[in-house]
């Protein structure tokens, strides 16, 4: 039976923030990152605000785990082509942003973020992408570890790829609907706004009965309304410029087709009158090389024409 349940991105923005609603999300990121994830608190970001241009675009959350690190959630609804820099914006933002000047670098905490995407991100097969820092070596092709006193002030199951910035991409629309595991189970929601009765994944069920469209206030209702209507009409009019960009291609490609065709039907013109000019002064007896000479052409071309003869 499909669930009348709210759209993710809506859900974090308006309803999650509640400490007692925490369990989804914890849910979803314990799935995505394969550990328990404990939120202690969620963080005002940009996203947080209310501003015109976030209507229906994007939402993003800040959130710090029990283990002091942060996690940025960002769900994007219409195709950037910039993304991946503010991917990279974002998390260097939140790393200058929580550690005061003057703190030792000791202070800067791990930061994770978790891009949920309406479109497809870059080229590849996958739905699911999980980027990480590693150093490797040029010439012995080995991997940087961290040296002996490095891991007991750090940690000795630290590397050096725990500590940068860790990236998750979910490229929805590329989910083929088939959910294989419990994170499967996660992203079909975000896909179709419905949790099936067999999913078994963390924070799901809670999401099933939390996450009701009939649940939230008339007020509420008519807000997420508007906003699933803002999301057609732009998903609507990113299609017709998509169209109107592919036409205008069209026209421009015939254009230059059209110019093409003109220039090689001159430079053909021009070619067939040398032919007969050379003919012409072959036949008054110039040499093959005065002939070639006058008549732009080359002395294997002249010397074809009278292989002809």
């Amino acid at each position: 039976m499909k669930n009348n349940l709210i759209r993710f991105d809506w859900a974090i923005k308006r309803l999650l923030r509640n400490k007692a609603d925490h369990v989804i999300l914890e849910g979803f990121l314990s799935e995505l990152m394969q550990e328990d994830i404990t939120i202690d608190s969620i963080l005002e970001s940009e996203g947080n605000q209310e501003t015109a241009s976030d209507k229906f675009n994007r939402v993003d959350i800040l959130v710090k785990n029990q283990k002091g690190e942060y996690v940025i959630i960002e769900v994007q609804n219409q195709l950037e082509y910039n993304y991946f820099q503010r991917m990279l914006y974002g998390t260097s933002k939140v790393l200058t942003e929580y550690i005061s000047v003057g703190e030792a670098y000791h202070h800067v905490k791990k930061i994770y973020s978790v891009n949920i995407v309406y479109f497809d991100l870059g080229q590849g097969a996958d739905y699911v992408y999980h980027g990480k820092t590693n150093f490797q070596g040029i010439y012995q092709n080995d991997d940087l570890e961290l040296s002996g006193k490095q891991k007991v002030f750090l940690g000795e199951d630290k590397t050096p790829s725990d500590l940068f910035p860790e990236y998750y991409i979910i490229k929805v629309n590329q989910f083929d609907d088939i959910a294989r595991n419990t994170l499967d189970e996660w992203i079909y929601y975000f896909k179709n706004n419905e949790i099936k009765d067999n999913f078994k994944a963390k924070g799901l069920e809670q999401a099933k009965e939390i996450l009701k469209v009939d649940k939230m206030s008339k007020s509420e209702q008519v807000s997420y309304k508007k906003h699933i209507v803002n999301l057609m009409e732009e998903a609507s009019r990113e299609r017709t410029l998509e169209m109107e960009a592919i036409i205008k291609e069209r026209e421009i490609g015939k254009e230059i087709g059209k110019e093409i065709g003109k220039e090689e039907g001159l430079i053909e013109g021009k070619k067939e009158q040398a032919l007969e000019n050379a003919k012409s002064m072959l036949q008054d007896g110039l040499s093959v090389e005065k002939v070639a000479l006058y008549s732009g052409l080359t002395i294997e071309e002249v010397k074809e024409i009278v292989g002809k003869k």
